[in-house]
């Protein structure tokens, strides 16, 4: 039974990763690139959509790093476990204070009542976004090797 939850909690952190770095490497590039306000438009629907998302995976993921580690106390790679946890917790601390609110401002946006820095303010979100992808890409890089 904890070799499952080995591999399904490895499985939903990675999937996790797949999606963040998408939204860093792909989606916003495609969104920067289109014409006119159509990038803003993709950003704000974005942000409505994977906020609602993102908060239950990314506590769902911690929750489940916390009951592999519980579980698997006495097995090797707890350390690992446990080291890739606090970086999951880093990365919700991140969230919360650095992302979402820019997140919640971003997600309202329209053409019509951006405020005049709105591409800087997304500039921001995408450095902490980048900072908080490494966070969680070793975090699964973690619990890949406490799994191996």
């Amino acid at each position: 039974m904890l070799n499952a939850l080995e591999v399904f909690t490895t499985v939903v952190v990675g999937l996790m990763v797949g999606v963040e770095f998408s939204v860093a490497f792909v989606i916003n590039r495609i969104l920067n690139a289109l014409p006119e306000d159509s990038g803003q438009l993709g950003r704000a629907h974005g942000g409505r959509m994977l906020g609602a998302v993102m908060p239950v995976w990314y506590i769902g993921s911690l929750v489940l790093v916390a009951v592999w580690a519980i579980a698997g106390w006495d097995q090797q790679g707890t350390g690992l476990v446990v080291t890739a946890g606090a970086l999951l917790i880093v990365s919700v601390i991140m969230s919360v204070l650095l992302l979402v609110p820019i997140n919640n401002r971003g997600k309202t946006w329209t053409p019509e009542n951006r405020p005049a820095d709105w591409k800087e303010q997304m500039n921001r979100w995408d450095r902490y976004h980048y900072v908080r992808v490494a966070v969680i890409i070793a975090a699964f890089a973690l619990l890949a090797a406490a799994l191996a």
